[in-house]
């Protein structure tokens, strides 16, 4: 195995082995072709709304679609956990919640598509925080689905929802994770929980109004655009360290230790921004209403494999350290069976994660300053542990 490679397991579900591209590709190759694909193309010309469109996988989306024509793109962002520079040009910008009236007055319901990805940032946000969290995530998706149910033009309302929730607590045993397994009760954090309300809410609205709704399940989504302490305080240093592999990126570059809580034992299924991105597309343009769709890589990388790939590709000699196990985590190892998404969708994540952890670690470089910045306006918040000595913004 050649030293920047990753294991590549996949198993159960019936998935069959997929073929990986190790050849670098553009993150937007749509923009200079002629031709657009069938998905594509049923984007051209469409109004399309993105909540939580300023964010990491909501900015990346706006790239898209642009690419793929579209004809116009409103974006609603409250920006409490993004930031300013990640803002697409050309499109319509509304600074404000979908929880709020005026805000939902001002958007309307003339939309061909909507994406809903505006979400409370995260689990540990969440447990700070229930109240907020149910105020942005359940009241906003109940409100929008409550403006947009009547709504004559729309055709598809991509709902994103959160397939981690639903994998089972464990370490062995470990199988791809479908789209029509059991629903647990015992989840982690209140932002499972809404994460999991949603989707109810999601099948409610298609089965007794008709709205036209897909729900597109999310495994780990990293890649270029995220940024670390974008947006508010959100109670917990969980505000900056955000996920792993953008805070491993970060931590990598300034040849900081990597912490792995648990010993780096869990295991995730991380699948690339731009992949997610097509599999959103094909959502809209191909999923069936009503129906929902694990958007995965298919491939179990665990926490301290990882670990082992950014110190790698960074090259600042990082230490891996063991730290403790978080108290409210029970999750153990998982990953998504792609199966569904493949042969309904036409979906295959074709990006292996030592493509995009090179992509990332490349973005994350050239937009340290930006990185930064967003830290450095927490850093007062953050627990004296929490950042070495020697940073500076």
């Amino acid at each position: 195995m050649a030293s920047n490679d990753i294991p590549d397991r996949r198993r159960g579900g019936g998935d069959r082995v997929l073929p990986r591209v190790w050849n670098r590709r553009d993150i937007y190759p749509l923009a200079d072709r002629q031709a657009l694909s069938p998905s594509e193309a049923a984007i051209e010309g469409a109004r399309v709304l993105v909540t939580g469109g300023a964010g990491f996988v909501g900015s990346n989306l706006v790239l898209a679609l642009q690419a793929s024509r579209a004809d116009e793109i409103v974006v609603v962002d409250n920006l409490l956990s993004a930031d300013r520079a990640t803002l697409v040009d050309r499109a319509t910008f509304v600074e404000g919640s979908i929880a709020d009236d005026s805000v939902l007055d001002r958007v309307g319901v003339d939309f061909d598509c909507v994406f809903h990805l505006a979400t409370y940032h995260g689990n540990q946000s969440s447990i700070a925080d229930p109240l907020a969290d149910h105020a942005n995530n359940l009241i906003t998706t109940l409100k929008l689905f409550e403006r947009l149910k009547n709504a004559p033009r729309l055709r598809k309302f991509v709902y994103a929802a959160s397939g981690c929730a639903l994998a089972p607590h464990t370490f062995t045993d470990v199988e791809a994770v479908r789209e029509d397994g059991p629903v647990p009760l015992d989840l982690d954090s209140p932002y499972q929980i809404s994460k999991v309300v949603g989707e109810f809410y999601a099948v409610y609205y298609h089965h007794q109004h008709g709205l036209p709704t897909v729900r597109a399940r999310f495994q780990n989504v990293y890649g270029p655009r995220e940024v670390l302490g974008a947006g508010q305080w959100r109670g917990t240093p969980a505000t900056v360290w955000r996920n792993v592999v953008p805070t491993f990126v970060y931590r990598g570059l300034r040849g900081w230790p990597l912490i792995l809580d648990n010993g780096g034992r869990a295991s995730r299924d991380f699948i690339y921004v731009a992949d997610i991105v097509q599999g959103l597309v094909r959502c809209a343009t191909r999923g069936v209403p009503g129906d929902v769709y694990n958007l995965a890589s298919g491939v179990e990388t665990t926490i301290l494999e990882l670990a082992q790939a950014v110190v790698r590709l960074t090259g600042n000699g990082s230490p891996i350290e063991v730290g403790s196990p978080r108290e409210w985590d029970r999750s153990g190892r998982r990953f998504g069976s792609t199966e569904k998404a493949r042969t309904t969708l036409d979906f295959v994540a074709s990006t292996s994660l030592a493509v995009g952890l090179r992509e990332t670690v490349a973005w994350t470089r050239a937009h340290r300053t930006t990185v930064d910045r967003c830290i450095a306006a927490h850093a007062a918040r953050l627990p004296a542990d929490s950042l070495p000595a020697d940073f500076a913004a």
